[in-house]
């Protein structure tokens, strides 16, 4: 491809005066994609992109091929039933069965039975404490605007909803399965215009009771962008309501005792409120409250006090801060002569699980693990015992549930994933390089055992933000690309968690730059040991790693060959109009504060392409339900890329995708995406057939 004719673009005058500077914003007009010019481009944008991509089917073949593995997720058990979900090979989706107390196994929702075009997810589930009704929620074409429904588990009939509005909801059953705690939206037409995604609030449903008569318990008159957590003990006493600004890391918490006050009028203490940090509780069957926080311990804690006395000022170690691991789950296993905990850590990103005495919180041992990988979350029977499961992959492994014993100390398969796959042999390294600050950065890089010397066309993957760790996982897409002869590279940058909530904030709000320094840095590393070289090199984020793709191209250009990114924000200035860009306004700042308008427009890339520069090949994947992050995004940035770029050999295409969403979706448009970019950082980085 020698040059890319693209669709014309209108370049408007359009500027703002935001504290004393002018934000110019040609391509304000594609923010309305009911536009009829802005449809129009897209259509165009669409036939380019089928025109240019220069498929690779053995790309396409060999994801699905590996994606046949299937998946498998731990067991929730209720009473005389255990829940869990599991894709089989020719499953588009999860399907969530039950096994009864006979050993017989069902299906209880299947999302391709619900709708056979596949667009139909399951969000959650939540199955009563005694294992007979099942809230669960489920959207539709990717939106996540979550319908809440119950179903009778025994019969498998539906008995109520659908209940709108319950966009990330969790649901918090009272003994007995009468009624539950649940979160749901206020209607559009009692918010302001634009602020129909926000203004949640916890009400109490009794199931055979209309909605419209659920009684509000908490929220009204706080923050619109709160999210809430609920969650009742399982002897139903404890009443637990946590609030968070956004995306914030930190919450308010509030406990009510239900043996004292009605549940629907719970008579709510303060357990902390206006405190920089993250703390759950958990109410324990010998009758201590445990605390799960990052106060005073940014790499978290777990501690024991009165159910009574849930403040602070009470709270006592159990198991104290660690100087290197974070700490990401417990589990207690009370059926034993000598009750013990389980405490799951994170060390530079690779899980391991160790046993303490209950009692005193002493490591007395440490959990078998099947390899050096990424646990899910420790579950134990909620009516106690001497087991616990919890999930586990790695680069080579399909998502398998283990089983430990405490009696015999003992971990053994519990289930794996359906499907049988050749996986390609692959090496992992843990690297670590110095930043532009002098900061150390940990690195997994993935190559084939039989490469050999010299550079090899690669793909540094990075997101840094939220708090999200990069682990180790199965990934077809990843195993497909070094199979193929590429080298994969995923940087544990700073704003993740892999090194606890200092290292988030250390790339969070003012800090932003240190994470798009910790990715060039990474760059520089693979290209200064021989890794690859920059015309070998590619870049993929999605989300907010789209973000930090976009900085990257923008910042670095000679660094990279090709960029992959996904569902971007990247018009900083102006985020928090779309989608939910309010809520993460606690992560990047806002362009309303003079001071964080200056952090936002330091960095925001839109705002920083220049027309000439040999930007790199750039693929931009949005998706037309994305209520998270509206693609105008790429679409803006695509139309200044293809004006700006000053290497016409290097193409700038737009992928954009209807019926999808920021989530999860069916297995086979996540091939389809797979493949395209896959074969889009080939071409363009050097990966031959």
């Amino acid at each position: 491809m020698t040059s890319t004719p693209y669709p014309p673009a209108r370049r408007d005058d359009h500027a703002d005066e935001l504290h004393g500077v002018t934000v110019p914003d040609p391509y304000r007009w594609l923010e309305d994609p009911d536009d009829p010019a802005t449809k129009e481009w897209l259509e165009a944008q669409g036939a380019l992109f089928t025109a240019s991509i220069d498929r690779r089917p053995e790309f396409r073949e060999r994801i699905a091929e590996l994606l046949r593995s299937g998946s498998v997720g731990a067991p929730v058990w209720r009473g005389d039933r255990r829940f869990f979900m599991r894709r089989t090979p020719e499953q588009e989706h999860s399907v969530l069965y039950t096994i009864d107390a006979d050993g017989s196994e069902r299906a209880l929702i299947d999302p391709m039975r619900l709708d056979p075009s596949g667009l139909t997810t399951l969000d959650s589930w939540q199955p009563d404490k005694e294992g007979r009704l099942l809230a669960y929620q489920i959207s539709v074409g990717g939106d996540e605007e979550s319908a809440l429904y119950v179903m009778d588990v025994a019969f498998g009939d539906r008995i109520e909803g659908p209940i709108d509005r319950c966009r990330y909801s969790p649901v918090a059953w009272l003994p007995g399965g009468e009624a539950f705690y649940y979160v749901r939206r206020l209607p559009s037409t009692e918010v302001p215009p634009g602020e129909e995604q926000y203004h949640r609030r916890v009400y109490l449903h009794r199931v055979g009771t209309s909605s419209e008569d659920d009684v509000l318990i908490f929220g009204d008159g706080l923050e619109k962008t709160n999210y809430y957590g609920v969650a009742v003990s399982r002897d139903g006493r404890w009443l637990t309501i946590s609030a968070s600004r956004g995306t914030a890391p930190r919450n308010d918490l509030w406990v009510a005792d239900l043996s004292a006050s009605p549940p629907e009028r719970p008579e709510l203490d303060t357990v902390q409120e206006g405190v920089d940090a993250q703390t759950a509780l958990h109410f324990g069957r010998d009758g201590r409250l445990y605390v799960f926080t990052d106060r005073d311990a940014p790499r978290g804690r777990v501690c024991v006090t009165d159910p009574a006395k849930p403040t602070h000022e009470h709270w006592h170690d159990l198991i104290p801060e660690d100087a290197e691991a974070v700490l990401s789950d417990f589990a207690i296993l009370d059926d034993l002569a000598s009750p013990v905990l389980l405490a799951g850590w994170t060390r530079h990103a690779i899980s391991e699980i160790t046993v303490h005495d209950l009692a005193t919180g002493a490591r007395t041992g440490e959990v078998p693990l099947p390899g050096l990988g990424t646990i899910g979350g420790i579950v134990e029977r909620p009516d106690g015992g001497h087991e616990a499961w919890f999930g586990y992959t790695d680069n080579t492994t399909p998502p398998t549930i283990q089983r430990y014993d405490a009696r015999t100390g003992e971990t053994t398969l519990w289930a794996s994933s359906p499907g049988a796959v050749n996986v390609p042999a692959v090496t992992t390294e843990q690297v670590v390089y110095t930043s532009a600050d002098g900061t150390s950065v940990h690195m997994l890089v993935i190559s084939r055992p039989d490469a050999g010397d010299g550079p090899r066309p690669t793909v540094l993957y990075g997101y840094g933000g939220f708090g999200i760790s990069m682990t180790p996982g199965y990934s077809a897409s990843i195993l497909t690309w070094v199979e193929a002869g590429g080298v994969y590279a995923i940087a544990q940058l700073r704003g993740g968690g892999e090194q606890g909530e200092e290292w988030h904030r250390a790339g969070m709000l003012g800090g932003k730059q240190r994470v798009f320094d910790d990715l060039h840095a990474a760059a520089e590393h693979l290209i200064a040991t021989g890794v690859t070289t920059p015309e070998m090199l590619g870049i993929s984020g999605g989300s907010n790693g789209g973000l930090l793709v976009g900085a990257a191209l923008t910042q670095r250009p000679e660094l990279y060959a090709a960029v992959a990114c996904s569902a971007p924000l990247l018009d900083m200035i102006r985020y928090e109009r779309f989608g939910l860009g309010a809520t993460w306004n606690v992560e990047y700042g806002s362009a309303d504060d003079p001071e964080e308008f200056a952090w936002l427009w330091s960095y925001s890339p839109y705002h920083h392409v220049r027309e000439g520069v040999a930007y790199p090949a750039t693929l931009f994947s949005v998706f037309a339900s994305d209520t998270r992050v509206h693609p105008m995004h790429a679409w803006k940035m695509c139309a200044a890329l293809q004006h700006a770029q000053g290497a016409p050999e290097r193409p700038i295409l737009l992928r954009n995708e209807t019926e999808v969403g920021h989530g999860a979706r069916a297995i086979s448009k996540s091939v389809d995406l797979s493949a395209d970019q896959l074969a889009f950082m080939a071409r363009h980085t050097g990966l031959v057939r």
